[in-house]
């Protein structure tokens, strides 16, 4: 990971697996989950090299030690992206992201028109309405409830939340034993590091506090996720790929289907037996689609 200081000084962290500096494969925008450090997951990393992909991924504010950005929208993500791009000397790229990142590439898709390509978006929050359908089904919506009565109320709620096992059906925890278990590292790291509790499910790991000194980064996303994204789905005029698990209990399946229904050129793939994390198994044939949508 390399430091980036931005024009309004604050520091990002930008990992990318350019080979050399005159790397000219295609660039593949990876935006991480919440909580993440940012890194490039090794999972990601080979399925691009087979692909011939560069990947690209840049820390969101208040993670891996990246600056916080108190009150940040979801279209921040897409500014912050446009300065990493100029300082890597890249035009044009393809967005993906997952969960907490999926907003973010959508975002990117909307605002910078004229460099993202094409967008895949795995299981992560539709732009919010504070309907039953938003809500339902959802194993651990406490986050999100308190996000919507502010930063504080959700940096309070962290400190004392417990984490419910039952978010990840078996196929998850199948998924974070093998073909991911990078995700469950990574995750694990961050909670060392004092930005989160690990993400695989642990008989021992019943209470998850979110230290006061970082909490900053999942209290942020969270606020911005209930909040005003900053721009409509409909401004994005790029293919969308929309993929979402069908036992997702962290984000349920209707949270795909709102957003491919309001994307204007969307194709929804919904895997009816993966949930969150066992539905990124179909990454590499995302990443497929996003340069074959990039050629058209």
């Amino acid at each position: 990971m390399q430091p980036l200081v931005l024009r309004d000084g604050r520091t990002v962290l930008v990992d990318d697996t350019a080979t050399s500096a005159d790397d000219d494969r295609p660039v593949l925008v990876w935006h991480h989950e919440t909580p993440h450090t940012g890194s490039v997951l090794e999972p990601l990393r080979t399925a691009a090299d087979a692909r011939g992909l560069r990947i690209i991924a840049c820390t969101r504010p208040g993670f891996g030690g990246a600056d916080p950005l108190p009150g940040r929208d979801v279209a921040a993500g897409a500014r912050d992206l446009a300065e990493v791009l100029d300082a890597r000397d890249v035009d044009r790229v393809l967005a993906m992201g997952g969960s907490g990142g999926g907003p973010h590439a959508i975002a990117a898709a909307a605002l910078l028109p004229d460099r993202v390509a094409a967008v895949a978006v795995f299981p992560s929050p539709a732009p919010f309405e504070d309907t039953p359908t938003w809500w339902d089904g959802m194993a651990d919506d406490g986050g999100l409830r308190s996000a919507r009565v502010g930063r504080e109320a959700r940096i309070t709620w962290a400190a004392t939340a417990a984490f419910d096992p039952g978010q990840f059906v078996d196929v998850d925890r199948v998924t974070l034993d093998r073909d991911w278990a990078a995700l469950g590292r990574d995750a694990t790291a961050a909670g060392e590091s004092g930005l989160s509790p690990p993400a695989r499910p642990s008989r021992r790991w019943r209470v998850a506090p979110e230290p006061a000194a970082w909490a900053q980064g999942a209290a942020d996303d969270d606020v911005a996720f209930v909040t005003d994204w900053g721009f409509r789905l409909s401004a994005v005029r790029t293919p969308a790929l929309v993929v979402h698990g069908g036992r997702d209990r962290v984000v349920p399946a209707a949270h795909g289907r709102l957003r491919a229904a309001r994307l204007p050129h969307a194709t929804l793939d919904e895997r009816p037996s993966d949930g969150h994390v066992s539905v990124l198994t179909g990454v590499p044939r995302a990443m497929e689609w996003l340069l074959a949508a990039a050629r058209e």
